[in-house]
């Protein structure tokens, strides 16, 4: 993976509750850290045909391993496009230094 195409800034977000001063819970974000990514959006090439056991992956990023920072399924992705669930991740080649992540979009509810 080349740098030049790694040109998506992302942010790896952690969700939890929180208490506020009134002592009520909340969730919020905090970010693990901002990197640069490779994002490719879900189209009919043969790669994406592939991968069918994740129908619902609309995007994939690509990006460096962070050290100290474990990427899980419980985490969230959000770039300029919106805001993505991680649904799985995968050590490119198995040599520990790039991530390949699929995610899911989601769509704000509209009440």
């Amino acid at each position: 993976m080349s740098f030049g195409k790694m040109n998506t800034f992302i942010d790896i977000i952690s969700t939890a509750p929180s208490k506020d001063d009134e002592g009520f819970v909340t969730e919020g974000d905090t970010i693990l850290a901002s990197v640069r990514a490779y994002k490719e959006d879900r189209h009919g090439n043969e790669r994406w045909a592939n991968m069918a056991a994740f129908s619902t992956a609309s995007a994939m990023f690509q990006f460096r391993k962070i050290p100290g920072v474990e990427i899980s399924t419980s985490l969230f992705i959000f770039c300029a496009d919106g805001r993505y669930r991680v649904l799985s991740v995968e050590n490119v080649r198995g040599r520990g230094m790039y991530l390949e992540v699929l995610a899911e979009k989601l769509e704000p509810s509209v009440r």
